[in-house]
């Protein structure tokens, strides 16, 4: 019997264009959990590498880690600089024919 190598699931592994990261990202904010969306946060930071995130927003890397856990409540500011950094800014799009049903 031949042995199968099975690696563990790792998101950002698939996180390889610039229009995937923004589905990604777009997809998770829709979830009513904020944890979702920080965890995307953190596949996207090392997909990307948290180093450079470090880097790019002067965030420590051990913040960052802290930041992207489950039940964190991280300050605005703080999301705001890292999507910045990502190269992904928050915004909003208002499509009024979503908006005003």
């Amino acid at each position: 019997m031949k042995k199968v190598a099975i690696r563990e699931y790792d998101t950002a592994r698939y996180l390889d264009s610039e229009e995937m990261i923004s589905e990604y990202l777009a997809a998770c904010l829709e979830d009513p959990n904020p944890d979702v969306f920080l965890a995307a946060l953190g596949n996207v930071a090392k997909a990307r590498g948290v180093a450079q995130l470090a880097k790019d927003t002067g965030l420590s890397r051990e913040s960052l880690y802290k930041t992207f856990s489950p039940g964190t409540k991280p300050r605005f500011e703080t999301i705001l600089k890292i999507s910045k950094a990502l190269g992904m800014p928050l915004g909003i799009n208002s499509n009024s024919a979503e908006a005003h049903p």
